[in-house]
């Protein structure tokens, strides 16, 4: 049996903003933006190199979950505080330079660890990402 995903879903506090980011600083392509008959909008994006993985770009809302459990994953959000995980990048100290020339924000600055070289930043969104160089064989 041959499995695999496809989708993966990440929030963020306004789509809108989200589209802006990801396919206008990040270079995402979009894949489907349409608006279904509940009111959501499908927004999905693949990564550049990488067009077998969408990521929906959803806002946290019914009829995906309850209201209240929407108003608890905003508040994480509003916070910057949804982990949306891993960017590896062949040059971490490059990838650094021209995503803050970019308008990004920066949790960590490029520094070595056991792993390879790591900065965290902010993606405008409510989430934030390591950008990982990785030591050869980690």
């Amino acid at each position: 049996m041959k499995t695999w995903i496809s989708h993966i879903n990440l929030f963020v506090r306004d789509q809108q903003v989200a589209y802006d980011v990801y396919v206008g600083k990040l270079g995402f392509k979009v894949n489907t933006d349409v608006r279904m008959d509940n009111g959501m909008r499908w927004l999905t994006v693949t990564p550049p190199g990488n067009p077998d993985i969408e990521l929906l770009l959803a806002e946290p809302r019914s009829p995906m979950m309850t209201d209240d459990v929407a108003r608890h994953i905003r508040e994480v959000l509003e916070a910057d505080a949804m982990p949306g995980g891993v960017w590896n990048t062949d040059d971490c100290r490059k990838a650094f330079a021209e995503m803050k020339a970019k308008g990004f924000r920066f949790l960590k600055e490029p520094k070595e660890e056991f792993y390879g070289t790591e900065a965290l930043f902010l993606d405008g969104c409510g989430n934030w990402y390591s950008l990982t160089e990785r030591k050869p064989g980690a």
